[in-house]
């Protein structure tokens, strides 16, 4: 399976999962212990700056904020959890991916039998394109449709979230990594969205490489969100900017439904199309 669309995916579906996910980790940065000290904060320090020009001899004072070795640690130890939760929620990904694909692969082993191989192929390279299609109009908010999808996964979270409270406070790498892997079980359409590409991919190792790739994309703004806190989301919380991501989105599945028209003797240029298409493993 072509790997590329399905990291672009994750990249601009990323702000859904600021939208729906930046209280989580703010509250999974909040079950960090809390760090005592017997030091007061050191009170940032100043220097003056003879400006190249001086207004009436006054100088400027440019305030420059001290980075200790405490602060550094403490920066260290906030990657260190972030970074775990992010490898337990890509584990979740990956897992659920493999599930997904080798269940698949059963029902194409069933297909190849009766005949119906080329049949299902086609039918599974429509509907992945045609749920790209929606998730990106739930991207853009111009249909609601997946956030049903979400509800359906309640129940699931609702049995793991007692299992999530006692990890907390966050104290070491293995609690954040099994933090973060519950977090990979967390109702999302989106996500679900990326299984049922899974679920197409044709094996169980494609479809966990589908939903690692998936996760990957998200990876870069989850982390600085992770990292950043609040000025992230406002950034997302933006309606152009998750207009925007849901557009490409929508494109990939559009460009997809060309391929699989056979349209492409129309100017556009097949080589060029078939990068940015998310199809089959088996698919032609």
């Amino acid at each position: 399976m072509n790997l590329l669309p399905i990291f672009l995916v994750g990249l601009m579906g990323s702000v859904h999962c600021i939208g729906m996910c930046g209280g989580i980790v703010g509250a999974l940065s909040s079950a960090a212990p809390a760090r005592a000290s017997g030091r007061p904060a050191p009170a940032p320090a100043q220097v003056c700056v003879m400006a190249a020009q001086p207004v009436r001899g006054t100088p400027r004072v440019i305030p420059l904020h001290f980075v200790g070795p405490a602060q550094l640690q403490a920066f260290g130890q906030d990657l260190v959890r972030v970074l775990g939760y992010n490898l337990g929620r890509l584990s979740s990904y990956t897992l659920a991916g493999a599930l997904a694909g080798g269940i698949a692969a059963g029902l194409l082993r069933g297909a190849d039998v009766l005949g119906w191989m080329a049949p299902a192929q086609t039918v599974a390279y429509v509907i992945t394109n045609l749920i790209l299609i929606l998730l990106g109009l739930y991207l853009t908010q111009w249909w609601s449709g997946m956030s049903r999808m979400e509800q359906l996964g309640s129940g699931l979270w609702a049995r793991l979230r007692p299992h999530a409270a006692r990890l907390v406070p966050v104290d070491t790498p293995a609690k954040a990594v099994l933090l973060g892997s519950l977090w990979g079980w967390l109702p999302c359409g989106m996500v679900y969205s990326a299984l049922l590409t899974a679920l197409m991919a044709g094996s169980a190792w494609q479809g966990a490489l589908t939903m690692l790739s998936f996760g990957v994309g998200t990876l870069p703004v989850l982390l600085v969100a992770g990292m950043s806190g609040a000025r992230l989301r406002q950034l997302v919380a933006r309606a152009w900017v998750r207009r925007s991501a849901g557009v490409i989105v929508l494109a990939f599945g559009l460009l997809g439904l060309l391929r699989v028209a056979e349209i492409g003797g129309l100017g556009i240029a097949r080589g060029w199309i078939d990068v940015f298409c998310v199809s089959p493993v088996h698919g032609g």
